[in-house]
């Protein structure tokens, strides 16, 4: 009995050690790291979902040069040191020879770090922070817009529509946040000739913004943007709402103010805000209608541009790896850089210029919530839905 069972042993493990060969031999593995846990776990499962789509969209064609996408995900939590090591890991151990995703700058900042030093190709594909890609590095790639660029379709609004005077900045306390900030400082001194009148940081996590929104009283500006993440977004325009502290309009830079909880959160307050974003449902780039629709008959609700960038992401993948000579990191790397195609979120092409390296240049939007739904707005060749604008005041809205 004991031999026998010995035997039965040997044979199921010899057994499973060849399904396994046979596995790897027609699969491509591709493990992403994602906040699926903490204060960025929605951006995390919007981007999941998107991913999960592309997989299934491409397996069923036959997948990339005959094997299938095994996507399995690693959660960072948004914690940088977390990000650093399940990437250590997935080159070290698993040899993967592309990484793609994460969502924070600072989670990007610590795996663009990592895949630099073991010259493994990095696809970012939805964090802004401009230093990510201007450190020189030949194996980060990011098709995702920078944050200087986030809200030139925003600033092109206020530009021509708005025309403000002041504004009033508030920021969170991440690298997106200040990069942003620092961007529409710039925008607003350079391109709008509007005196920033106040210029404020919160911490991440804040829930008591009453004392910045009397900041913002007292300073009385024309446009208050605030670029921040889901929570704080939606808890800063609630309180601004109960604090009734006016102006003429009130913006976001993306992120939390460009999701569709950012509405199911502040629910009215957030009517008419504006907010920059890289990508809506009404875009009429191959795939991206069929995209949308596919997800909110899945989900319930149209994805965000974090999304969109999450989806096409995979196909950029898959033309990489089709055109690359083998699928080593070097030779993945340099498909990359050649890389020039459309997807659903829009052109990719990485490009080297004004600092940046391996960069993606992209055309941004501006959206506005009317009657509780996002509507793009600008450029107005692109729009779904006239602007309000002059927007009433807190007290004039029933």
């Amino acid at each position: 009995m004991k031999k026998g069972f010995s035997v039965l042993l040997v044979l199921s493990l010899v057994a499973g050690f060849f399904v396994g060969l046979a596995h790897a031999a027609n699969t491509f593995d591709l493990t992403i790291p994602l906040p699926l846990t903490g204060k960025q776990a929605k951006f995390g499962e919007i981007m999941k979902r998107s991913y999960e789509m592309a997989a299934e969209e491409i397996n069923a064609k036959g997948g990339i040069k005959g094997k299938k996408i095994a996507l399995s995900f690693e959660d960072s939590s948004g914690k940088p040191e977390t990000a650093r090591a399940i990437v250590e890991k997935l080159i070290d151990v698993k040899k993967q020879p592309i990484i793609v995703g994460e969502y924070t700058s600072a989670c990007a900042k610590a795996v663009a770090a990592v895949a630099e030093e073991r010259k493994t190709p990095y696809l970012i594909v939805a964090s802004a922070d401009d230093d990510i890609t201007t450190q020189n590095y030949k194996y980060v790639f990011r098709q995702n817009a920078v944050n200087a660029h986030y809200a030139d379709a925003l600033v092109s609004f206020l530009k021509d529509v708005v025309k403000p005077k002041t504004i009033a900045i508030l920021y969170e306390s991440s690298a997106f946040g200040t990069s942003g900030a620092a961007a529409m400082e710039q925008d607003a001194q350079k391109k709008l000739g509007a005196k920033v009148v106040l210029k404020e940081k919160f911490e991440t996590g804040a829930i008591d913004f009453r004392p910045l929104l009397g900041k913002v009283r007292e300073a009385q500006p024309d446009v208050v943007y605030t670029v921040s993440y889901a929570n704080e977004a939606q808890l800063l325009m609630k309180q601004a709402k109960e604090l009734r502290v006016e102006a003429k309009l009130y913006a976001g830079g993306a992120a939390g103010f460009a999701i569709p909880e950012f509405i199911d959160g502040a629910k009215d307050a957030a009517e008419y805000v504006v907010s920059a974003t890289l990508w809506t449902p009404q875009l009429k780039y191959p795939g991206a209608k069929e995209y949308a629709e596919r997800y909110k008959t899945k989900y319930g609700d149209y994805p965000s541009y974090h999304g969109a960038s999450a989806y096409a992401a995979l196909f950029v993948v898959k033309h990489a790896l089709e055109h690359a000579k083998s699928w080593t990191p070097d030779h993945i790397r340099a498909a990359l850089k050649a890389t020039d195609i459309m997807t659903s979120f829009g052109p990719i092409k990485f490009s080297d210029k004004d600092g940046y390296q391996n960069q993606n240049f992209m055309p941004t939007l501006a959206i506005q919530v009317i009657h509780q739904q996002f509507q793009t707005i600008w450029p107005e060749k692109l729009s779904s839905a006239h602007y309000v604008y002059p927007v009433p005041g807190w007290r004039e809205r029933k």
